[in-house]
């Protein structure tokens, strides 16, 4: 049975203010996807396929995993996470609004972000929200035709948008979902009757261990 796996990758350059200085793990996002690997090679877990997106972040996370050969990875930019330091510059020079320092700013700050880029009001964002939306449904269309199981590694706001395109999120319940899933989290899918099914959510299991869980982050 297809069944596809969405995991998000280990913690970046939380400190970065664009989107070339974040896209590297930090040291611990390293050891976060090393702990991920073992996991599944503890459970005999296997993959018929493995994709990720193009990022670096993504691709140093599979690597951590170790759960294919470079030959059996695709990368697929669909799988790119959206702009966030891009679309932030632009909220700032077009409405005033800046990315804050905080992590209690910025919860304020992304549901405000991605309700002005819905409505249109980024002029010269990289893409639209509906071409975010459309290109994640198109690849998780795709990947999920595919028989066996694949592991996805991609990025949080990816993965929210395919929880809000599974049970159908509005844009508030779709801004809490990306703030709440973690580094290296495992979220679970199988189609059923032409649609996904949601099976597992933000699982760390492979972090949920008294001597890991300092290991558990968002950013």
């Amino acid at each position: 049975m297809s069944h596809i796996v969405l995991v998000r990758h280990g913690q970046a350059n939380s400190g970065a203010k664009d989107e070339r200085g974040y896209d590297r793990l930090s040291p611990l996002g390293h050891k976060q996807a090393g702990w991920l690997g073992a996991h599944f090679r503890d459970r005999g877990d296997v993959f018929a396929h493995v994709w990720t997106g193009t990022l670096q972040r993504h691709i140093e996370t599979a690597d951590g995993i170790a759960a294919a050969s470079p030959a059996q990875v695709t990368r697929d930019p669909r799988l790119n996470e959206l702009e966030y330091f891009t679309m932030s510059q632009l909220l700032a020079e077009q409405h005033g609004i800046t990315l804050p320092a905080t992590r209690e700013g910025f919860v304020r700050h992304l549901p405000c972000l991605f309700q002005h880029w819905q409505d249109g009001k980024l002029e010269g964002a990289p893409e639209s929200f509906a071409n975010f939306e459309t290109r994640v449904r198109d690849a998780l269309h795709e990947i999920s035709a595919a028989s066996g199981r694949s592991l996805i590694v991609t990025s949080g706001g990816l993965i929210g948008m395919a929880m809000r395109l599974t049970l159908r999120l509005d844009m508030t319940a779709f801004c809490n979902v990306c703030l709440s899933i973690q580094n290296t989290s495992l979220s679970s899918w199988l189609p059923l009757e032409g649609h996904l099914a949601l099976t597992q959510f933000n699982a760390l299991p492979h972090l949920d261990t008294p001597d890991r869980l300092f290991a558990q982050t968002h950013i």
